[in-house]
C-alpha cells in the first residue's frame, strides 16, 4: 500500500495532465485508479483543489475529518512539462472501438 502522501501526490501530478489534457486516455485511466486507491485504501472523500504561485493545495476528508495539505507546483507539474517539452514522446492513441 501506498502511503497516503504518496497516492495524494501521484494522484494530483496526474490529475494536473488530465486537466491539460482532457483527450488522454491514459492519464484519465491513471487518474482514475489513484482516485479508486484514495477512496479505497486512505477512505478519502471530497477532495478539492487550487493553487497559488508557490503552491497546490489539497483539501479532503478522510474518516469525516477534513485534512489539508500541499505541494510544491514545480514537483507537480514535472510530468506536464515534460509533456509539453517532447509531445512526440507523448502521443495519446485512442481507444479502438469494435
Amino acid at each position: 500500500m501506498n502511503s497516503l502522501q504518496d497516492a495524494l501526490y501521484n494522484w494530483l501530478t496526474i490529475k494536473v495532465v488530465c486537466d491539460a489534457r482532457p483527450d488522454d486516455t491514459a492519464a484519465q485511466d491513471t487518474r482514475d485508479f489513484f482516485e479508486e486507491m484514495l477512496t479505497s485504501e486512505h477512505r478519502i472523500t471530497n477532495l478539492e483543489t487550487s493553487k497559488d504561485e508557490v503552491m497546490y493545495h489539497v483539501v479532503y476528508q478522510q474518516d469525516g475529518e477534513t485534512k489539508k495539505t500541499r505541494f510544491p507546483r514545480e514537483l507537480i507539474e514535472v510530468m506536464l512539462n515534460q509533456i509539453v517539452k517532447d509531445p512526440e514522446r507523448y502521443e495519446n492513441y485512442p481507444i479502438e472501438e469494435n
